[in-house]
């Protein structure tokens, strides 16, 4: 189940930006050819899977939540185009190619992200995505919570400090929870905005979206002491050779394994109240602590 709805979400977005990326054929050529070599191929597309996921609980149209998905997936690809450069984390290999900024430059990359970034809010406001605006409005307002200083960017500010400074546990995980759990926070809830659940039905989708996210980022930093650079497609250690303090650091690569097992169940134990129309859901949550890239 999940191997095929991976491979479908990952050619599905790729179709999507393919047509909302084409090359304009003009000097804004190079901008286009950099947002298309960042957002078509490669990645898990985890989060516009989660959409798509949550989103069909409640029969809600695959395309749309296609569309909505392609806009949180370009919000996550700009956020590793800057993460990227040489101001940040200075990588050279991202998704099993070169990065952005090397190769089309570090002016074009800061474009190419700052676009992605524009598009998409300008999914989520189309009338193409939802005919109506007060859906449209409470996904945008969404996403931006989960992108701005509240979410994924204030994440990689408190990251920026953490080559400065030691972090303890509790300063770590709510970093995490910002920098990665936000944007997969949101995709959830954004699905089940789709789905038209109200702000106080949602309170078993937010805490399995909390509990993947954490679990997700202590497994990458499992990934980034055991997993093998070429399958992971970047460099690993990174974080570990900086002084920054990791969940494998701080807890142990045994008590983190653990801790990630244990918020794997616990995410599956919020979605209890569903049979098998969560099965997928709950796939992706077993995932998440098995992966190796």
């Amino acid at each position: 189940m999940l191997h095929e709805a991976l491979s479908q979400i990952a050619a599905d977005v790729d179709a999507e930006f393919d047509r909302l990326l084409a090359l304009p054929g003009d000097a804004r050529d190079p901008l286009y050819a950099a947002m298309r070599h960042a957002a078509i191929g490669g990645g898990k597309r985890l989060r516009p899977l989660l959409v798509t996921a949550t989103a069909a609980l409640f029969h809600v149209d695959r395309d749309v939540a296609l569309r909505v998905g392609t806009a949180v997936e370009a919000i996550h690809v700009y956020s590793l185009i800057h993460d990227d450069l040489p101001c940040m984390d200075d990588d050279d290999m991202r998704r099993g190619k070169p990065t952005v900024h090397r190769a089309f430059g570090e002016a074009t990359a800061v474009l190419a992200g700052d676009s992605l970034h524009a598009l998409a809010f300008e999914i989520l406001a189309s009338s193409r995505t939802h005919t109506d605006p007060f859906i449209r409005s409470e996904l945008i307002a969404t996403l931006a919570l989960a992108s701005g200083p509240d979410g994924m960017a204030g994440g990689q500010m408190m990251d920026l400090e953490a080559e400065k400074t030691t972090f303890d546990l509790p300063t770590v995980t709510r970093l995490q929870a910002l920098k990665t759990g936000a944007l997969i926070a949101a995709s959830v809830e954004m699905g089940a905005i789709l789905g038209h659940i109200p702000p106080e039905g949602r309170a078993h989708l937010k805490g399995y979206a909390r509990d993947i996210g954490l679990a997700f980022q202590i497994a990458d930093d499992i990934l980034d002491v055991e997993g093998d650079p070429e399958l992971a497609g970047k460099a690993l250690q990174k974080d570990a050779d900086a002084g920054k303090g990791t969940f494998v650091s701080l807890m142990g690569l045994d008590r983190a394994k653990q801790q990630a097992g244990m918020l794997v169940a616990q995410a599956n134990e919020h979605l209890a109240s569903y049979g098998s129309e969560a099965d997928l859901l709950r796939a992706i949550a077993n995932y998440i602590s098995e992966r190796d890239r």
